[in-house]
């Protein structure tokens, strides 16, 4: 999959935009693609905290070095700019974990 399948018919792949208008419209509609798939990753959250047992396996260093690791290779495979994903992924894994420690306690309360 690459960016240009997550954008609606009417909006140009970034190669095709020639007036700053459709580059926000691009940008814009990939911001809302990216909200959805973060919301949907954030269900995957709920579903840990859900299952998992104590919640001192919610904070799992290992599982994150891994996470950070894979979008890492991946990424660079996409030819981003070195760190970009450690450093997004960094602070998305963190989000995770508050998130998921917050519904592992509603859980249990």
């Amino acid at each position: 999959m690459t960016a240009a399948d997550t954008l609606p018919a009417e909006v140009k792949a970034g190669a095709d935009c020639t007036t700053m208008l459709e580059v926000r419209a691009g940008v814009d509609a990939l911001d809302r693609a990216l909200v959805a798939l973060l919301a949907q990753r954030f269900a995957y959250m709920d579903a840990a905290a859900r299952i998992k047992p104590s919640r001192d396996a919610v904070r799992d260093e290992a599982r994150k070095a891994q996470v950070i690791a894979n979008a890492s290779v991946a990424a660079a495979a996409a030819g981003l700019p070195d760190g970009l994903a450690e450093t997004l992924w960094e602070s998305l894994v963190e989000a995770s974990i508050a998130y998921e420690l917050t519904r592992w306690d509603a859980g249990r309360a």
